[in-house]
């Protein structure tokens, strides 16, 4: 699918408040409710719109503690990778997981409480995944830039 300007304008504007009705919508295109409705659907029947979500503010939910944990495999076999993937996702803490290339296979994004919980959390329950190598931690300090806005 090709996306006009209108579409790119819409998808911008969703991606900053998917709440936004389609009559507040069509203000802001200058479209009909009818228009903005039907390229709305469009967008979502051909997978542009993946799905609509609520971003929580972590500190306020006691999950404001933000680990980068770069992770390496002991082998990497198309079983293990399979075997480790199926069982990161099992883990709540972990919002994150990429796998990728360099120094490491993986890196993790989890969050947790505290350090005593990021401990916990390592001991009883990332360490003792199977064909984990090695980790290695990072500690968010601040947050400088987070967005889920995507330039299109």
């Amino acid at each position: 699918m090709t996306l006009d300007l209108v579409d790119k304008k819409l998808l911008f504007l969703l991606q900053k408040d998917c709440k936004k009705t389609t009559k507040e919508l069509s203000l802001k295109l200058n479209l009909s409710v009818t228009a903005v409705y039907e390229r709305i659907k469009k967008l979502e029947r051909e997978g542009i719109i993946d799905k609509y979500v609520v971003l929580v503010n972590r500190s306020k939910v006691e999950k404001g503690f933000v680990v980068f944990c770069h992770l390496k495999l002991i082998q990497h076999t198309k079983e293990f990778i399979a075997k480790f993937e199926n069982e990161v996702i099992q883990l709540k803490e972990v919002i994150e997981c990429h796998h990728v290339s360099g120094d490491y296979d993986y890196i993790l994004k989890i969050v947790v409480k505290d350090m005593e919980a990021y401990r916990e959390f390592l001991v009883t329950k990332l360490t003792t995944l199977e064909h984990i190598g090695s980790t290695h931690s990072t500690f968010m300090i601040s947050e400088v830039k987070n967005t889920t806005i995507v330039d299109i």
